[in-house]
């Protein structure tokens, strides 16, 4: 498993090898989609600041196993990395569990 860091700060778990999670992290839907979501208020991310993908410590992985276990597949950011037959083979899909609280979105709050 892998972690996304900015900052200094571990934002997401991807268990998927490390090319994959490099190639997840860094593409233009995933930055589009940290450069919008908010923490505390906060972006994720500025646009700017280094996405480092570094191998994810004990705590990370437990902390996603735990995530993945009381959601039992809600709630967690799936991709099917290469966008082919996502039936065809389970190593191509990635699940994703932010480590940080992410704000609701305004427009599900109006709802």
């Amino acid at each position: 498993m892998f972690t996304l860091e900015i900052d200094g700060t571990a934002v997401a778990v991807i268990n998927s090898d490390e090319a994959s999670a490099k190639d997840l992290f860094t593409c233009a839907g995933f930055k589009e989609d940290i450069r919008t979501m908010t923490s505390d208020g906060k972006p994720l991310w500025n646009g700017t600041s280094a996405l480092k993908v570094r191998a994810a410590t004990e705590d990370e992985v437990e902390i996603f196993e735990d995530a993945l276990a009381e959601d039992d597949g809600e709630g967690e950011f799936k991709d099917d990395a290469h966008h082919g037959d996502a039936d065809s083979d389970d190593e191509d899909e990635a699940d994703i569990v932010f480590l940080v609280d992410i704000d609701e979105d305004e427009d599900e709050a109006d709802a």
